[in-house]
This record gives C-alpha cells, sequence and structure tokens, in this order.
C-alpha cells in the first residue's frame, strides 16, 4: 500500500490546485444559530466547481500524472460527484477520462460527467461490482484508475476544503463531515490535527449505511451491501484502505442520521440560507443539529459537501 498522505500533502495539494478550484464560502445563520445555541460555520462546498469538493481530489491526483499517464487517460467510478469531478479535471488538462456509473444515478450527475467529455460506462450497482469494472479497463486499456476516495492523493485534495476553513474561521470546537467511503473525512482530519488540534471531528452516515461507524468500533472495514438512503453520495459498501487507519486513529467519532432529517436540513438550507443542498451534502447539519446540545455556545464547523440534486428530485423531496 502507498504511503498515507500527511498534512503536508495537502498543503501541496493546496498549491496545486488553488488556480482552478474555487475557494468557497463559509456562511452562517444567525437565526440557525439562535435556535440551537451554536456558532456554525458552513464550508459550502456545494458552490465549488462541478458542485461538489470532489473536484479538490480529483484534480489534485490527475495533475500528478506523467506524460504516459496523460497520453493514455484516466478511468474512475463513481455514483456521481467524484465522476462529475474526474471528467472536468482532465478535460481542462486535456485527459482522456472513462467514467464507470451506475445505471440510476442521478440525471443531473450522468449528464454533467458526460457534458465535461467523458465517456460513460454504465452498471448496475446492486448486481455488479464497480471495482471490478474499474480494474479490468484499467488493464484492458492502460488507464490510470483514480477510485473516488481510497487514494492518498484523493484523500489530500479532499482535506484542502478544511484546511481553507481553518484558516479563515481559527480554531473550531467540533466539526462535522460527511462520510461515504472517507477520503473527505480522512483529508479533513489532516487539516484539523494541524490547524485546530483540540477540535472533535465527526464523520456523519446516513442510518442505513452505517459501515464506518460498525468499522471504527469493530477496529478493522466492515463490508456491507448497498444502503438505501437518498444520501446517494454516501451509498459507500466500505470504508478504504487508505482512509480507514486515518479516520480510525483521529476521529472522535462516527455518528448516523435519518434520511428525514436530511430532507429537514435540505430545506432549511432552501429556505433559510437560499442554498441548494443534495442529501448527503446534509450528514453535517443533521449530526450538529442532533448533539446541539452538547456543544451549545461553542463554535461548529459543518462541511457542506455538495449540491448536486436533480431539480425534480429536490422538488419532490422538500415540496
Amino acid at each position: 500500500m502507498e504511503q498515507l498522505p500527511t498534512y503536508d500533502d495537502v498543503v501541496r495539494a493546496h498549491e496545486r490546485i488553488a488556480p482552478h478550484a474555487h475557494r468557497t464560502p463559509v456562511l452562517t445563520s444567525r437565526l440557525t444559530d439562535a435556535e440551537l445555541g451554536l456558532s456554525l460555520f458552513f464550508k459550502c462546498e456545494n458552490l465549488q466547481r462541478m458542485g461538489a469538493f470532489k473536484f479538490r481530489g480529483a484534480f489534485n491526483a490527475l495533475s500528478r500524472f506523467d506524460a504516459e499517464q496523460r497520453r493514455a487517460g484516466v478511468v474512475a467510478f463513481s455514483s456521481g460527484n467524484h465522476a462529475q469531478a474526474v471528467a472536468l479535471a482532465a478535460s481542462l488538462l486535456g485527459i482522456a477520462a472513462t467514467i464507470v456509473m451506475p445505471h440510476d444515478a442521478p440525471a443531473a450527475k450522468l449528464a454533467a460527467t458526460k457534458g465535461y467529455g467523458a465517456n460513460v460506462v454504465p452498471y448496475d450497482r446492486y448486481t455488479e461490482d464497480r471495482e471490478e469494472i474499474g480494474a479490468a479497463l484499467a488493464k484492458e486499456r492502460g488507464l490510470t484508475l483514480i477510485p473516488p476516495y481510497d487514494h492518498p492523493h484523493v484523500m489530500a485534495g479532499q482535506g484542502t476544503a478544511a484546511k481553507e476553513l481553518f484558516e479563515e474561521t481559527g480554531p473550531l470546537d467540533a466539526l462535522f463531515v460527511p462520510l461515504g467511503g472517507g477520503g473527505l473525512l480522512s483529508g479533513t482530519l489532516l487539516s484539523a490535527g494541524a490547524l485546530s488540534p483540540s477540535c472533535e471531528v465527526y464523520g456523519v452516515e446516513p442510518e442505513a449505511g452505517d459501515d464506518g461507524r460498525r468499522s471504527l468500533r469493530e477496529g478493522r472495514i466492515v463490508h456491507i451491501d448497498t444502503p438505501a438512503t437518498i444520501a446517494d453520495g454516501a451509498q459507500t459498501q466500505h470504508l478504504g484502505a487508505h482512509t480507514f487507519p486515518v479516520i480510525r486513529d483521529r476521529v472522535t467519532d462516527i455518528v448516523t442520521v435519518p434520511d428525514a432529517q436530511l430532507v429537514a436540513c435540505m430545506r432549511l438550507f432552501a429556505s433559510r440560507m437560499k442554498l441548494v443542498v443534495e442529501p448527503t451534502g446534509c450528514l453535517g447539519l443533521a449530526a450538529a443539529t442532533a448533539l446541539a446540545e452538547r456543544y451549545r455556545g461553542r463554535r461548529v464547523g459543518v462541511i457542506v459537501s455538495g449540491g448536486n440534486v436533480d431539480v425534480s428530485r429536490f422538488a419532490a423531496l422538500v415540496g
């Protein structure tokens, strides 16, 4: 296994992506603060290029390709946001991209991935193994496989979001981070350890997909069936071989929230902050709300991971 990334890798990743990625805003809501008794700081990665934090890790990873890798191209597998991120990063860097996506991926994410110029290979997320498909394509075509989370360069890139958050807010008492495969959480933990070492960092999963929480409790990577949840960005079956050690050693805890609470948070973001946030992007706020009493009167960060949701789907959920 490749060496695990450090905060120095996050710093170098930030230097690579800075000319290309948005430095997304950190927003606040006085009404929400008053209701919960917290000072909340939202790192709005829904306003990132292609609508999610995934652009950070994808661009960092692809920008490190050598000349031969660039000529051959990249392959990735994703339910949507990593797909778009790799497709956009590849387009910017002049690299051909092949993306393995589930046939039931959100239409907006599928259209965007194709719009960035990627070749999409569909599969059934409930009966086929995307990792096997991606590995086979890489071997057959000589492509470089960039997984959605289990890669040191991806992890370091994702850690730049929290780096920017802490640079703007200073130390925080707690930080809530959406958790799927662990790329964002592991990168965030690297930044928190360097910039706000006393900050308690939580990974947040949908109730139906609690593999991360179970892995933390059991001290090993637990595999589950694809969870049935509206948080499609967190429909992962397991943490990664690279992400798990970082999470195991550094995270405060991993908590879960029900889908109904994600819908409530989608409504809050839309009505109160005028933000379109996808269900996965609401995981952090949902957990911060549930644990508000624990952090009453303190400074709490929330990473809003993405905003890629079909308009019709958004309307159906929040209507």
